[in-house]
């Protein structure tokens, strides 16, 4: 992919070059008491400052685009930029920063039209920066490793138009991620949570074929205890993939080595309201919330054998104290791990972040849906958009 360096020297220089750099912004918002609304966590931001100081350190004129939320192609004030517009002006004044781009439903269809307004400025600039009426950009930066998974008209309609490159966010995020399915140091254990197995069954199969241990728990867990012929209770489980994940595990049990594993025992809530340690059969009435402390030591020991560790989803419901044993062991042990440590955003990043062990990760991806998508496929629609351009 073009790097920074490539588009200045394409360009023959930034100083006064027009960039149009697309951002993922899409950080978590709370109301206040006194009606506004707020940032409750500014990560993407704060990931997107290396690219926006470096173009401004080079006298670029930049203007940031965003989506925030799922306003539905309509304008909704509940999703507007104009909180995160503040704390951008404090972090790296002088970038400009054009309203929600899903205000337009031409952002997720693709829209040309709304390609043609994106490159020529012909959306006005709503926070920040001169007024530019509708000069044209001279260049472009996909900094939105998040938003990559989206052939979207931010995403894969400027590299047609405009000289491109990938911002520094981007391009580590495709050398990290990309890099697990071919370089990862072994042996490589990948951990994966979350509620539904549904919404991962095809990075399943795809680290099946690489890692040498794959880690389930979380809700999407007992979907492959059910599998197992195990009564799950009242926990989490999605019928329709119990074969599904049958198969996944008849595969697994035929390779010289068993590498799926999964809890041998869990926290579960009965049908008084009890927090109770069980195995990994449960009556009904019982619902499981998290992995029990034997897993934990399981998986524990797993990690501290490993070279490489990806992690992409809770083991439980961690925002509930109760039920918070399981994800925050499984931080520790790559806290504690000598392992290239990979976080796969989301959830995971947020339990990291929590639990004040973020510092100790190697990699706390901003993408969790597009880093997952990259390992599942190798690719994402942004990174061949970037690497496909005409303009290089």
């Amino acid at each position: 992919m073009p790097a920074l360096e490539d588009l200045e020297q394409r360009l023959g220089g930034l100083d006064g070059r027009r960039i149009l750099a697309r951002c993922d912004f899409n950080v978590p918002l709370r109301d206040t008491p006194d009606g506004r609304r707020e940032i409750s966590d500014d990560l993407r931001i704060r990931a997107a400052l290396p690219t926006l100081r470096w173009l401004v350190e080079r006298g670029a004129a930049v203007t940031a685009c965003s989506h925030l939320g799922r306003p539905a192609g309509a304008i909704d004030e509940r999703y507007s930029l104009a909180p995160v517009a503040e704390r951008l002006a404090e972090l790296v004044p002088g970038v400009a920063l054009a309203e929600n781009l899903r205000f337009s439903p031409g952002e997720a269809s693709n829209d040309p039209a709304f390609v043609d307004a994106l490159v020529t400025g012909g959306l006005g600039i709503s926070f920040g920066g001169a007024p530019v009426g509708s000069a044209p950009f001279d260049g472009y930066v996909n900094d939105a490793f998040g938003a990559s998974h989206r052939a979207h008209a931010s995403i894969v309609g400027p590299p047609q138009r405009l000289p491109s490159a990938a911002g520094r966010l981007l391009h580590r995020e495709a050398e990290v991620l990309g890099g697990l399915r071919a370089d990862a140091q072994r042996p490589f254990v990948a951990v994966l949570g979350g509620a539904k197995v549904s919404d991962k069954l095809g990075v399943v199969e795809a680290l099946l074929s690489v890692v040498d241990t794959l880690i389930v728990g979380g809700g999407m867990c007992f979907t492959f205890l059910a599998a197992l012929g195990h009564p799950i209770g009242d926990s989490l489980c999605e019928p329709d993939f119990i074969e599904t994940c049958e198969r996944l595990l008849q595969a697994d049990a035929q390779r010289d080595s068993a590498n799926v594993v999964l809890p041998n025992d869990i926290t579960a809530l009965d049908a008084g309201g009890t927090v109770r340690q069980m195995g990994r059969s449960l009556p009904d009435g019982c619902r499981g919330l998290d992995i029990g402390p034997g897993s934990a030591a399981e998986f524990d020991d797993v990690i501290a054998t490993a070279r490489t560790v990806f992690w992409n989803g809770p083991m439980g419901l961690f925002e509930d104290e109760r039920f918070a044993a399981g994800t925050r062991a499984v931080a520790q042990s790559m806290a504690d791990s000598r392992a290239f440590t990979v976080v796969g955003g989301g959830d995971s990043a947020a339990a990291v972040a929590q639990f004040g062990l973020a510092p100790y990760m190697d990699h706390i991806s901003t993408g969790g849906g597009a880093g997952l998508e990259l390992i599942e496929h190798g690719d994402l629609p942004g990174l061949a958009a970037l690497r496909d351009s005409p303009q290089q």
